[in-house]
């Protein structure tokens, strides 16, 4: 049987809006989807999968037409199965270690665990107050995450928002196209459901520090705040009108609404808009610049398409809305006009020998072309914003942090070299950044917390 493939929104029209791309599984798809699964006795996906969802026993539930039993089983160890269901590099992850994949194409996990996640609820359980108390800093994936299992167990959980809304990257990096935002408030309803407490414009280690949290008498705390400071290209006119990093144009996108010129702080929109660099972040933002109105959008990547590590359907769904690729292209400048970007120089590359990341070195041939641009948005990655870490050294707190500002962490339990702060997420990420490696570390921590507390 073939694989079951979701109706996706037209490629033209979908140009124009910010609706979801796909749509869900009909349940005659998720039927015959599931009933693909062989039901491997040593099932590869589910060691695949950073949280270990029980993949063969909730894709058996639907089978069986049994949802809610499906949902439960999803649930056990993931409270975000609409969230990862659209988000997870699943092609990498537990459909890239499925048996059917070796000879034909993967069971569709993904989808089928956003079916699941779309059409149940979270169960309510009875929750024995421990008399334990923790705080979580940050409502993203790890801190989520973290947030259910802790509550579970019965401590008191609060988590503190930066923001004015809840959600962290999910809200303010991912776009409503991939995730939509009925989507994500549905999940986070679940946590408030469970009596997990929420409280937002709080920026630990400016509204309150990691001191008064101990004070305030929290019996551990889990920092997962994220990585918000971005990496730039460190070129000529970077600071020019019109340089974008990823993390500043989608969050004006996403969370303000900067695309609608009737807000506080609408985005001036360009013509021809170059976005440097080749992953999910990337891709994110070109096919949000096609929407908000750029008539031209590249896409300039150091290596070639085999490189790139977007995942597959980002480049197919980029592709497919006019993204423009233009590959072993090396920034050098970004040329001045009046204060404004007029245009972006590049050195053109070919691909040498491996470097520490395991891929070809891209190597410039001293040939360079300009392209013809008014705007740039720099998709290079993020590192860890130093906030937390500096005002709890004015405390005389000092945590142990590699040469990049990531906290130090042990491994398993996700502690820091302070006892009783833990932390997790792209504060001190493990592997490829990404949703569910984020919910990895949350549930590691979560589990050594309820340990620790436990023993108190």
């Amino acid at each position: 049987m073939e694989r079951q493939h979701p109706k996706e929104q037209d490629k033209i029209q979908r140009r124009s809006n910010f609706d979801a791309v796909e749509e869900n599984f009909t349940p005659e798809q998720a039927l015959a989807e599931a009933s693909r699964c062989l039901n491997c006795k040593n099932p590869r996906c589910v060691k695949g999968c950073p949280v270990n969802i029980h993949i063969p026993e909730f894709i058996h539930e639907v089978k069986e037409g049994n949802l809610d039993k499906a949902g439960e089983i999803i649930r056990q160890t993931s409270m975000l199965p609409s969230v990862c269901g659209r988000v997870c590099p699943q092609e990498r992850q537990c459909e890239g270690n499925c048996v059917l994949g070796i000879k034909g194409e993967a069971v569709a996990i993904g989808a089928l665990e956003r079916y699941v996640g779309d059409n149940t609820s979270a169960k309510q359980t009875e929750i024995k107050p421990s008399g334990k108390k923790v705080a979580v800093v940050g409502s993203g994936c790890a801190g989520i995450t973290a947030a259910s299992d802790l509550r579970k167990a019965g401590h008191e959980v609060v988590v503190f928002e930066a923001l004015h809304k809840l959600g962290g990257v999910l809200r303010y990096g991912i776009p409503p196209f991939r995730l939509p935002r009925v989507v994500l408030d549905k999940e986070i309803d679940n946590l408030k459901a469970m009596g997990v407490e929420f409280k937002k414009n709080v920026i630990v280690g400016k509204s309150i520090t990691l001191k008064q949290l101990q004070e305030d008498g929290f019996d551990a705390i889990f920092i997962c705040s994220g990585a918000g400071l971005p990496k730039m290209m460190r070129i000529p006119g970077e600071n020019l009108n019109g340089v974008f990093s990823a993390n500043e144009f989608l969050t004006r996108v996403n969370l303000m609404q900067a695309n609608d010129e009737t807000t506080a702080t609408p985005l001036k929109v360009g013509k021809k808009v170059a976005v440097i660099g080749g992953g999910n972040v990337a891709m994110d933002a070109a096919r949000t610049s096609v929407r908000v109105g750029f008539e031209e959008v590249y896409i300039v990547y150091r290596r070639t398409e085999k490189e790139l590590p977007a995942r597959l359907e980002e480049i197919r769904h980029a592709k497919e809305e006019g993204v423009v690729f233009k590959f072993l292209h090396s920034p050098v400048e970004i040329l001045d006009k009046d204060g404004y970007v007029a245009g972006m120089k590049f050195e053109l590359c070919e691909l040498g020998e491996p470097d520490e990341s395991g891929r070809r070195k891209p190597v410039g041939t001293g040939e360079y072309v300009v392209l013809d641009v008014d705007t740039v948005i720099v998709a290079l990655g993020t590192g860890p914003n130093p906030i937390i870490q500096s005002s709890a050294h004015d405390d005389g707190i000092d945590f142990d942090t590699d040469k990049r500002g990531y906290f130090t962490v042990d491994e398993e339990t996700r502690e820091t070299s302070v006892p009783k702060i833990f932390a997790g997420g792209d504060v001190a990420p493990v592997g490829t950044s990404n949703a569910i490696n984020a919910m990895g570390a949350g549930k590691k921590a979560a589990k050594a917390i309820n340990e620790y507390l436990a023993k108190i």
